[in-house]
């Protein structure tokens, strides 16, 4: 099987569940290996297809990587992510991969990188942040602003309150749309806790991903802050299907969101017919 999927990128691999972490009441990470031990080994912004026999298949953000296994945070949204949700450690499925561009990490190389996520949309962007983290020396100031719905929203709590900040020059700044009655932190929307706080352009490039809502809102305070277009790089993971060019379903214009994506600077989304 997994020659087969070497030889046809459309063939699964034989998977297994090994871990199942609960994030949130409606976001799950699961942990997937192979007989053989990791799948593949993609690049931090890289995409999978996770499938169950009898159910579907869909594509999903690699969170994070391991020696020996891929991490996906799916969030409950349809029937297939409801089945996975209610999936137990050594659960098979099917995995094939690694689809997309992944992060331009040479153009990144050397800047101090702005992270600024919402809700299940740092599942991409933690992939970048811990590749940063292993390769600490080519980047420089890790700046993280994060925000949720709610307390309960929060994802990879451990992530943002106890591993994060540890890390040498990485801040992390939290907020919630609304706090409850145990929430210490700030409250507010992610774009105006973003001009609240203010980063300058210099030297940096940022990086958004979360509801297509917060990521319009947050191009326009990057605006207001002086950063360009070339600076600014989102996720556009919209309507992707085979995952390889071939089905036509996520084309804008002469761009396959599956193959040129799905990671794109702004100055490049601007380009495309607006369709995302």
């Amino acid at each position: 099987m997994a020659a087969a999927a070497r030889a046809n990128p459309l063939v699964p691999q034989v998977g297994r569940i090994t871990k199942i972490i609960e994030e949130t009441t409606d976001v799950k990470t699961f942990h997937v290996t192979t007989d053989t031990g990791k799948p593949f080994t993609p690049l931090p912004g890289q995409l999978a297809m996770l499938s169950l026999l009898d159910v579907g298949e869909a594509m999903f953000s690699i969170t994070s990587q391991g020696p020996e296994h891929l991490e996906l945070a799916i969030k409950k949204v349809g029937m297939l992510t409801e089945a996975l949700h209610e999936a137990e450690p050594g659960q098979a499925v099917g995995i094939r991969g690694p689809y997309g561009n992944g992060f331009p990490l040479e153009m990144m190389r050397g800047k101090d990188l702005l992270f600024i996520g919402g809700g299940i949309g740092l599942a991409p962007v933690r992939s970048l942040i811990n590749y940063c983290i292993e390769h600490r020396g080519n980047y420089g100031h890790l700046w993280i602003i994060y925000g949720a719905r709610s307390p309960d929203d929060l994802c990879f709590k451990e992530d943002l309150f106890n591993n994060w900040p540890k890390v040498e020059n990485c801040r992390v700044d939290v907020t919630v749309d609304r706090g409850d009655g145990t929430w210490q932190g700030h409250e507010g929307f992610v774009p105006a806790f973003v001009e609240e706080l203010g980063p300058k352009p210099e030297g940096k490039v940022a990086i958004t991903c979360g509801p297509p809502i917060m990521i319009k809102f947050v191009l326009q305070s990057m605006e207001k802050l002086g950063f360009k277009d070339e600076q600014i790089v989102t996720t556009l993971e919209m309507r992707m299907k085979c995952g390889i060019g071939k089905c036509g379903r996520c084309n804008l214009g002469s761009c396959y969101v599956c193959l040129d994506g799905p990671v794109f600077t702004l100055a490049q989304l601007k380009k495309l017919p607006a369709e995302y």
